[in-house]
């Protein structure tokens, strides 16, 4: 390879490593047991310390690497010196080995637009933690547990959480990150956890092998904690063979892209840019779509509204299809 690889190539490549610093950092928290949370709008939209020194630790990294690239993170935080434990320093070397496509070569740093969500899947985080008793000195995920806690809250919902990095220009989801602290967990002691997939427009996504539902069978992936009658109509209306509630945008496209499901309906606003920005470009990257529920794209600039107001509809093939089946009561509200 010659010369340097382009900004664009570099800042994945340090989005990578950066992430899986995020991940250890909300693996730590989990572990020492002080959580530190907080209700940011209610019960239902909560903030950690995980959150909180995760975003730190993202958002000072690239920042003191690439300073003039816009980064927008999900927790509205003070500014305050961070410490330098908490920068990561590092890039894959895989990514930069990477063709940068021609049409993204010649982009600057300030071109680009970088959307954070340090923890994603913060609601299944705090239930998980309810039934894991982690001793501090170990970092096995696979004892402790307390038997008599209900389903509702075990630790399955770690699979849940994701750090998402996503990265935009011109408006559009080009580039992203999605890292699972805990895949693997289950393992037990000596596993190496977490796991980082990554993808981009005309390079394709790594980290994970891609697979579909077969041909003829709709699984439909919808909120596990924010559904609503609303979002429940249109669920219905797609006539799925089976329904999967989950938590985290991340993770509902992880759903996608692994073949678990066919299709991420959610009918209501409720998600942020950053919660989507990442998952597209690694859902598009593999051909897929993530719309709002009229089959409109959404805007990623510096200056758009962060709230995804007119819902989520992702698929990996067969959009048309589920977005004929959204009902007209389901779009006249969410205009």
């Amino acid at each position: 390879m010659s010369g340097s690889p382009a900004v664009l190539m570099r800042l994945v490549a340090s989005a990578f490593t950066v992430a899986e610093k995020a991940g250890a950092i909300v693996r730590n928290v989990l572990h020492s047991g002080e959580l530190g949370i907080v209700e940011k709008t209610g019960a239902n939209d909560l903030q950690t310390l995980a959150d909180r020194v995760a975003q730190q630790s993202i958002c000072a990294s690239l920042s003191k690497r690439f300073p003039k690239v816009t980064i927008i993170g999900e927790e509205d935080l003070p500014a305050e010196e961070i410490k330098d434990d908490l920068i990561e320093n590092g890039q894959a070397e895989d990514i930069l080995q990477k063709t940068c496509p021609a049409e993204y070569t010649g982009l600057k740093e300030e071109e680009l637009v970088v959307w954070v969500d340090p923890l994603d899947g913060t609601k299944e985080y705090t239930e998980a933690s309810r039934c894991l008793r982690v001793p501090p000195e170990t970092q096995n995920l696979s004892r402790g547990l307390d038997p008599s806690e209900p389903l509702s809250t075990a630790p399955w919902l770690l699979d849940n959480v994701t750090v998402l990095i996503g990265i935009a220009y011109g408006g559009r989801a080009i580039a992203g990150v999605i890292h699972q602290p805990f895949y693997n967990y289950q393992l037990g002691a000596g596993a190496n956890l977490g796991r980082t997939m990554w993808g981009m427009l005309g390079v394709g996504a790594f980290g994970f092998k891609l697979q579909e539902v077969p041909d003829g069978k709709r699984i439909v992936t919808t909120t596990r904690s924010h559904s609503n009658k609303q979002v429940t109509d249109c669920v219905d209306a797609m006539e799925p063979h089976e329904v999967i509630r989950v938590g985290g945008a991340g993770n509902k496209i992880i759903q996608l892209v692994e073949g678990k499901a066919s299709a991420y309906v959610f009918a209501s606003p409720g998600c942020k840019k950053w919660d989507t920005c990442a998952p597209e470009a690694i859902l598009h990257a593999v051909g897929g779509k993530l719309t709002d529920m009229h089959g409109n794209a959404y805007s990623y600039d510096a200056n758009v509204k962060h709230m995804n107001s007119a819902g989520v509809l992702a698929t990996l093939r067969n959009h048309e299809y589920y977005i004929s089946r959204v009902p007209q009561s389901v779009q006249q509200a969410l205009k």
